[in-house]
């Protein structure tokens, strides 16, 4: 932004160098260019200045397709002042002496002759486009129609203007009728994303399906290793039971052996006592036969009192003692 500073009788102007200003004084061309620094008198010299750099103007163009369906199509356009001595001419740069009064409004005319010219390309271009072609090759088309009718316009050039691009951004139609025509997409899309899950879940399916039939698989291995197991077991306990069977068979018949053998030797020995006590029965028998009535007696009453009570008082009758003397004399006779 350029920089006017007044003092008595006399001003000085400091431009930019983003702007070419021009002075004009008494109606001659006093100074022209970008960054000019120089003194003048307020009442004689006229200040314009023209934007030296790329102006970028964004355009919103409604339009009607030729199935009648309204269309909003998103311009930007770029261009420059290649001749700003002409531009200040035909259009309201001025910085002096309508600074102060009133703004240029120079940019706002470029502005809307530019947006006008837009709309009209864009309106004509489209008018004969159905909603679907628009849609398809809209951007394209447009590009080049715009492109064509800028770079041609007389106006322009004649204004100094020169076009350097077009841009077209965005071509669409209503909101419900963009949701309308997004609908069968979206279908489109839902529908992959629907399969996609089945497949998912169908892949999953059978991954449970292979993970079951492998644990059905380890299931039946463990059951027959467990048969074959139990199977071993009961050998292993019958062979256990064989072996303790044969163990207990043995011990028994040794147990029957040395019973035998006790038995026997028992029995020998008996039959050596019995044949000892015979003996001696034969002994005292052959003794007993030889003596008399009344030792036998004696030996009888002897044996006798070994098992008999214990005798506190004995009392003797006339009568045991003489049957005793008369037995006593007797065998004594």
């Amino acid at each position: 932004m350029s920089t006017i500073r007044h003092y008595p009788g006399i001003s000085h102007f400091l431009g930019s160098p983003t702007d070419h200003v021009i002075q004009m004084r008494r109606g001659h061309l006093s100074h022209s260019g970008v960054g000019q620094a120089f003194w003048f008198r307020r009442g004689i010299s006229a200040l314009s200045e023209v934007p030296a750099t790329d102006q970028e103007l964004p355009a919103l163009v409604h339009a009607v397709t030729q199935d009648q369906q309204d269309m909003t199509v998103q311009v930007n356009v770029t261009y420059r002042f290649t001749d700003p001595a002409l531009a200040a001419q035909r259009l309201d740069f001025a910085v002096w002496p309508a600074r102060g009064l009133k703004d240029p409004n120079g940019r706002q005319q470029v502005a809307n002759l530019v947006a006008q010219l837009v709309q009209s390309v864009v309106v004509d271009a489209t008018a004969n486009l159905t909603l679907a072609q628009s849609l398809a090759t809209g951007i394209e088309h447009l590009r080049g129609a715009l492109e064509g009718a800028l770079l041609a316009d007389t106006r322009l050039a004649a204004t100094g203007l020169a076009v350097l691009g077009v841009r077209v951004l965005a071509v669409r139609p209503e909101a419900e009728v963009e949701q309308a025509l997004q609908t069968p997409v979206r279908e489109q899309l839902q529908a992959e994303a629907d399969r996609a899950t089945y497949e998912r879940r169908a892949l999953a399916v059978e991954r449970e399906r292979a993970i079951a039939e492998n644990e059905l698989a380890n299931q039946i291995e463990l059951a027959a290793r467990r048969e074959q197991l139990v199977a071993q077991e009961g050998v292993n306990q019958r062979r256990e039971a064989d072996d303790a069977a044969a163990v207990a068979l043995i011990a028994s018949q040794g147990e029957a052996e040395r019973q035998g053998i006790a038995a026997q030797a028992k029995a020998a020995e008996i039959d050596l006592l019995g044949q000892a006590e015979a003996t001696k029965e034969s002994a005292l028998m052959a003794v007993y036969a030889s003596v008399g009535q009344g030792v036998l007696m004696a030996l009888a009453l002897r044996d006798a009192a070994g098992a008999l009570p214990a005798i506190g008082n004995l009392t003797i009758t006339p009568d045991l003692v003489t049957g005793l003397l008369g037995q006593l004399t007797g065998r004594s006779a």
